[in-house]
């Protein structure tokens, strides 16, 4: 429920920021590409998500002018996908974003109650995740 709560709060925020053709799978698509970027195979491991359902991502994304596809540094017939300048922006926006709301959790919460779940839940994560994190895809 508070994953629910801050997830839908967050999203919110987003669309009020202009990013309201944006759905919470594109953020993590844009954290999957981040840096060198991937290819559409690649970004369907991250996720977790068929290289069709990747692909289709891809093509939604890059029409609305959040990725790019590039011939890939390896050559051959691969693409590498990566983020343009807008996706940039947006992640920009989401980072301040929710430094805002962690913020004003703090004030409401008290930054030790904050800090205490966090630290749980990343020892949660360590424990059930053995090593290894998860895919990325949404679970909703």
């Amino acid at each position: 429920m508070s994953f629910q709560l801050v997830l839908s709060e967050f999203v919110s925020r987003l669309d009020a920021a202009g990013y309201d053709d944006l759905r919470p799978v594109h953020g993590l698509v844009f954290q999957a590409l981040y840096g060198e970027g991937a290819t559409s195979s690649e970004l369907a491991e991250k996720l977790g998500v068929t290289k069709q359902a990747a692909g289709q991502i891809v093509d939604d994304l890059a029409a609305r002018g959040y990725v790019e596809r590039r011939p890939h540094p390896a050559g051959g017939r691969r693409k590498l996908v990566v983020l343009t300048d807008r996706a940039l922006e947006h992640l920009a926006v989401a980072g301040r974003l929710m430094f805002e709301m962690e913020g004003e959790l703090d004030e409401r919460l008290g930054s030790q109650n904050r800090r205490i779940p966090r630290a749980e839940l990343a020892a949660l994560i360590r424990a059930l995740a053995n090593g290894e994190l998860p895919p990325l895809r949404p679970l909703w």
